[in-house]
């Protein structure tokens, strides 16, 4: 999270920098007009787009709006098309930095973990144990993937995310321990050693992992 604040705040100063360099111009067709160069607001708006991408969701307001603000108007220069994306990122920081997207985005993926958790349980009732494991091991992946994002940690393995995770401070080593141990039944899933699990031991996962879910996107 701190590292897409700071991101939120580079973008802000490099906006700054992107407005100072409007200048005056004028042509017979269209007369007096202010212009920033097209390419400086085309690598701004590029990294905001990216930016938005990550902390709001591609699916947010936020980032619907930006990539409207971009489109061109007919009757308007490209200070004006500048001016709509900035209304957009300013809104974004200050929703990011009130800790209201994360608290949106986080519900809608716990809930998400929800229901693909419900699908697990119809599954061992069904007699499917090996494939209730893997959608289990899934929603335990795409957990750590969310919680790497936030961090600004790089997306890897499942190990790899979960040892990233206990040493940036998200949770402590115990968490750590039970996520790889979590993560072992997924894999045994995976790859068909059906005697490496039971019934009961994959019905213990899918509960573990929706306690870790709970805790960690709360």
């Amino acid at each position: 999270m701190r590292i897409l604040s700071g991101r939120f705040d580079e973008l802000a100063e490099q906006l700054k920098h992107l407005e100072s360099t409007q200048t005056k111009r004028y042509s017979e067709y269209s007369g007096n007009y202010r212009h920033i160069e097209q390419d400086l607001m085309l690598n701004w708006s590029v990294k905001v787009r990216n930016l938005l991408s990550k902390a709001c969701g591609k699916d947010s307001e936020h980032y619907v709006s930006f990539c409207l603000a971009e489109e061109p108007q007919s009757y308007e220069d490209n200070v004006d098309r500048l001016n709509r994306m900035k209304a957009v990122f300013l809104a974004a920081q200050e929703d990011f930095n009130g800790g209201f997207l994360n608290s949106v985005h986080n519900l809608i993926q716990a809930e998400l973990a929800d229901d693909e958790l419900d699908q697990a349980r119809v599954l061992i009732d069904a007699g499917y144990i090996a494939a209730a494991a893997v959608v289990a091991g899934v929603v335990l992946e795409t957990t750590l993937r969310t919680l790497s994002i936030r961090r600004g940690i790089p997306i890897g393995s499942i190990d790899k995310m979960n040892a990233d995770l206990a040493k940036a401070g998200q949770y402590n080593t115990l968490v750590q321990k039970r996520v790889t141990a979590l993560a072992a039944v997924r894999n045994s899933a995976a790859h068909g050693k059906s005697q490496e699990y039971s019934v009961e031991d994959v019905a213990a996962f899918i509960t573990e992992v929706e306690r870790f879910v709970e805790v960690q996107l709360s």
